[in-house]
């Protein structure tokens, strides 16, 4: 069902404005895990919902903030269609994620060494501001244009830039056919393994480390995947989809673990000295999930010894969320003055006070 609530949302943000008063975006709250801002009131866009309008041929999609993810899915699904960032619902299965909290909090899933991530599909975007001003940045094919992409500032921005309430996304056709294939590999080899899978000519989609093997994705026309199969060997992985699916939502095994759950930004090259049995190596090495009682200082300083940076991302009780590194955090908080100079959006959340 389509439903437009954008005047209203702008009416309740001037309120606030002349009240002084803060306000906590609200979606689906499928990622209630992470931290909720410090607000006295709320702005609830997961009635402002409906697809607007999706052009098969042109590969896009345009819908609002509230609009289930699911049901894009779904309805690009129906013409072979998918939004190539494959990013997490965190829903367990009760399609509680919303198109807008999927851009704020820009995750991507393993697909994204080879599609791109989340942020390189946003086409263009409305958001109302700090100021009660309803914008819109972007289109719906992609640009290149001098100075700030705004569409994509929104991706990641964990709202604090602002309410999304129209995203236009580019879509991709959906593969013909897909492999998983398992190579044995300890996790110091694991760097070299990838690099050599991806100096070969295969239709690479996702490649991650885990229980002391290396699992490739393959996907494309039936003859290209079993040309590629004949080629590397490995051991075929029965259920690859409902594979990948487990490590995005985070329903397999692996993270079942009690301890708290580091989300780590690295070099692909890198190596931490840790038990392997904690470790979970995604984007071909560029992401890295620890579980570890290791103190906060500890975690980060090993992180930024390897040119990475770590945030925690699960634990007992809701995290920060990611907060940007001290050299990206300074931009951020400008980047908030310009958009929300009184801080009226998601107090608390990025480091966000000007």
């Amino acid at each position: 069902m389509s439903n437009d609530l954008s005047h209203a949302l702008q009416a309740q943000v001037k309120e606030a404005l002349a009240n002084k008063q803060t306000l906590a975006i609200i979606g689906g709250q499928s990622k209630k895990f992470l931290q909720t801002p410090v607000a006295t009131s709320t702005l609830e866009l997961v009635n402002h919902s409906g697809v607007i309008d999706y052009q098969p041929s042109e590969l896009f999609i345009t819908a609002r903030a509230g609009t289930p993810l699911s049901e894009i899915e779904h309805l690009l699904a129906e013409h072979q269609q998918l939004l190539a960032s494959e990013s997490p619902h965190f829903s367990r299965g009760e399609n509680l994620a919303t198109l807008g909290g999927t851009i704020a909090c820009g995750y991507s899933g393993s697909r994204r060494p080879f599609s791109g991530s989340l942020r390189d599909h946003v086409l263009g975007v409305r958001i109302l501001n700090g100021e009660g001003e309803l914008l819109t940045f972007g289109g719906q094919v992609m640009k290149n244009v001098a100075g700030f992409d705004v569409s994509r500032l929104m991706v990641g921005a964990r709202g604090t830039l602002g309410a999304l309430l129209e995203i236009t996304l580019r879509v991709m056709p959906k593969p013909e056919a897909e492999i998983t294939l398992r190579f044995e590999c300890s996790l110091r080899h694991s760097a070299q393994c990838m690099v050599d899978f991806m100096h070969q000519s295969l239709p690479l989609s996702a490649m991650a480390w885990l229980e002391g093997a290396v699992f490739i994705r393959l996907q494309g026309t039936e003859r290209v995947i079993q040309n590629a199969k004949q080629k590397v060997g490995g051991e075929l992985m029965t259920n690859s989809p409902h594979f990948w699916q487990s490590l995005g939502e985070q329903t397999h095994p692996f993270f079942h673990a009690q301890s708290p759950l580091w989300r780590l930004s690295m070099p692909p090259s890198s190596h931490l000295e840790i038990p392997e049995q904690a470790l979970f190596v995604d984007w071909c090495g560029g992401l890295r999930w620890w579980h570890t009682d290791k103190s906060e200082d500890e975690v980060k300083k090993m992180a930024a010894k390897q040119g990475g940076y770590a945030y925690l991302f699960r634990d007992a009780v809701p995290v920060s969320g990611d907060v940007p590194p001290a050299h990206l955090l300074a931009l951020h908080q400008r980047l908030k003055k310009s958009f929300d100079p009184q801080c009226i959006f998601n107090p608390g959340v990025m480091g966000d006070s000007v």
